[in-house]
C-alpha cells in the first residue's frame, strides 16, 4: 500500500513529528526528499546555510506518517522571485514594485527576502545579494513573482551561450 505523502520540497511544520518531537518541532524549517535507495520519503532539517540557502544532510528520518504529513505548510523553493508590489520601511526606504529578490527562510521556515543590488563601483556585473534580509509574511510569501535567473557554475564553463556579436 502506498502512503499518501507530500511531494519533495520545503515545508514548516505546524505540529511536530510523533516520536520526533525534539528534531521536528512545530514552527521548523524541513525538506521532503525522496531516498534514491527505495527507502522511502523522509524529512530532514536545515544543517547549514551559505548565500542565503539552506543545504541539508544525514541523518534523515523516514516519513511514515501521512497524518502528521497533512499538517505540513508548503513552501515556495528558495530561489530568484520579484516583488509583487512595493514594500515601505520604517524609517525611510523602500524596494520597488518588481524588484529582483532572492528567498530564503529562517529555521523557523519564515520566508525571508534579500534584494538584488548593483554595485556602481564594483567591476562585474552582477546583481548582489545581502547576507541581511527583510522576514516576510505568508501572504506576501504566496504572491512572490518567480524569477527565471538562469544559474551558472562558473565562468569557465561558458556562461549563457549567448554572443555579444
Amino acid at each position: 500500500m502506498k502512503l499518501d505523502l507530500p511531494d519533495a520540497g520545503l515545508y514548516r511544520t505546524t505540529q511536530p513529528m510523533p516520536g520526533h518531537e525534539e528534531e521536528f518541532p512545530a514552527g521548523a524549517l524541513v525538506f521532503i526528499g525522496q531516498s534514491t535507495n527505495g527507502g522511502g520519503k523522509f524529512a530532514v532539517r536545515p544543517a547549514e546555510n551559505r548565500r542565503n540557502r539552506w543545504f541539508w544532510r544525514e541523518p534523515t528520518t523516514p516519513l511514515r506518517s501521512p497524518t502528521w504529513a497533512k499538517t505540513l505548510k508548503a513552501l515556495p523553493s528558495e530561489g530568484f522571485y520579484t516583488l509583487p508590489e512595493t514594500l515601505e520601511f520604517e524609517g525611510g526606504g523602500r524596494w520597488v514594485k518588481n524588484a529582483i529578490v532572492e528567498l530564503g527562510y529562517n529555521e523557523k521556515g519564515q520566508g525571508i527576502v534579500f534584494v538584488g543590488e548593483w554595485r556602481e563601483e564594483g567591476t562585474d556585473n552582477a546583481l548582489h545579494f545581502s547576507q541581511r534580509g527583510m522576514l516576510i509574511n505568508d501572504e506576501l510569501l504566496a504572491r512572490l513573482v518567480w524569477a527565471p535567473i538562469l544559474p551558472v557554475k562558473n565562468e569557465a564553463s561558458g556562461g549563457s551561450g549567448a554572443s555579444t556579436g
